[in-house]
């Protein structure tokens, strides 16, 4: 019995040492085999990347494929997309605020979107009131009157009433405002909060030394101000820009950062421009000058553009800023230069177009009369010539790259280019 145990014993021990074996023999196919499997997946994954690295690659293409064929395609058609009716006719003003409409009358006025539909409305009564829109603020002033409404894109955020007549009024695009008052021997820019209380602030020139203050605006934050005075001296009338600084930064040379008077000698501001924190403009009948407030205690004149034709219209927004000149004559007596605010110049384009208005609405030049416009893109591409089917009274860009936004003295519509 102990033998057939023993002969057992042994048995065992064998299959048991086949069975190691026998797994051992088959561990490196199984191993090959999940490696190979493993090389495989690798191989997926891998194909995978570059699958998708090559539908992001095409994808970025045509994205900018699609937009260098918008900025340079030319329509010849036009579709209306929407109008809905303007009741007050001829006597109504518009100005582009956001991405909308703000409308101003003598009665009040009223923010329409981009479908044509009243966002809200305010009512005041104004003999002459005039607008100054910087973002997503507005400012509108009765002219010669006292009353001053300060607006956001929600509707009015507060009035001021003044004592002095308002000859202007501007805002920065915190909803700071200021507005030049006058009496017969000085005049006072002051200042408000947007909820329309006078801030502490007032800058006074005396007519008969500092100068009349042909124009002023604001920096985006509201701590600066550009202002264009009219002064005499020696029997003649000159010109200068001036730069106040109300930080902490301008409290040193009391508030003056900047005066430059040799520059305006012998041509005259009558538009000077905030478009961002460190950039600012002046266009006079010569040309467009250009700042830089980098440095804030010292605001610098950078460069000039000085055609030797007259300027006969000056357009601008918080990118660019251009003039048109009439030529000598010619196929085209009409000549537009485009600059970006820190003076570099865009284009230059040659036309023969009646114009009474022009302008910048996101990356369009526009130019218009009451019968038909022309527009550009901001790369000088002329995009379309033509009439739109109705009286024009202003236009901007619609919501689309290829669409406008037509206002007339009876109807406002988004018109598709085709």
């Amino acid at each position: 019995m102990s033998d057939m145990s023993s002969m057992n014993r042994e048995r065992k021990k064998r299959e048991l040492k086949r069975q190691i074996i026998s797994s051992g023999e088959d561990r490196p196919a199984a191993l090959e085999e999940a490696a190979a499997s493993g090389a495989g997946s690798g191989k997926k994954k891998g194909g995978r990347r570059l699958w998708i690295l090559f539908l992001v690659v095409i994808a970025v293409g045509l994205g900018i494929g699609f937009r260098f064929y918008t900025a340079q395609r030319q329509y010849t058609e036009f579709q209306d997309v929407w109008e809905t009716a303007v009741e007050e006719g001829g006597t109504a003003n518009y100005e582009n605020f956001g991405t909308n409409v703000l409308k101003y009358t003598r009665d009040g006025m009223s923010y329409i979107d981009s479908r044509g539909k009243t966002v809200w409305m305010a009512s005041y009564e104004m003999k002459n009131p005039a607008c100054c829109v910087n973002g997503d603020y507005a400012v509108v002033a009765d002219l010669q009157g006292n009353s001053i409404y300060i607006c956001g894109l929600t509707g009015v955020l507060g009035q001021a009433s003044t004592v002095l007549p308002v000859v202007k009024a501007v805002v920065s695009q915190t909803g700071i405002a200021a507005a030049v008052l006058e009496d017969s021997g000085a005049s006072y820019i002051q200042y408000y909060n947007r909820d329309g209380s006078t801030i502490d602030l007032t800058v006074r020139a005396a007519m008969s030394g500092d100068g009349y203050p042909l124009d002023i605006a604001l920096s985006p934050d509201g701590s600066q101000t550009i202002a264009s005075y009219m002064y005499v001296d020696g029997g003649e009338l000159k010109n200068r820009v001036v730069f106040y600084d109300f930080s902490e930064i301008g409290q040193n040379q009391k508030h003056l950062v900047g005066g430059f008077d040799e520059e305006f000698a012998d041509s005259i501001a009558a538009r000077v421009i905030y478009p961002d924190e460190t950039h600012a403009c002046a266009f006079t009948d010569r040309g467009i000058s250009f700042f830089s407030s980098r440095n804030q205690a010292a605001v610098e004149l950078t460069s000039q553009a000085e055609p030797e034709e007259s300027i006969q219209t000056v357009f601008y927004s918080d990118e660019y800023a251009g003039f048109i000149v009439r030529t000598s004559g010619g196929e085209n007596p009409y000549r537009m230069e485009l600059y970006r605010i820190n003076g570099d110049p865009v284009f230059t384009a040659e036309f023969n177009f009646q114009y009474k208005h022009a302008d910048i609405s996101g990356d369009m030049v526009i130019l218009y009369n009451e019968e038909a416009c022309q527009i550009y893109s901001t790369s000088g591409t002329l995009k379309y010539s033509g009439g739109l089917g109705m009286e024009i009274q202003q236009i901007r860009q619609g919501r689309s790259g290829s669409s406008v936004i037509v206002t007339g003295p009876q109807v406002m519509k988004e018109i598709r280019l085709q």
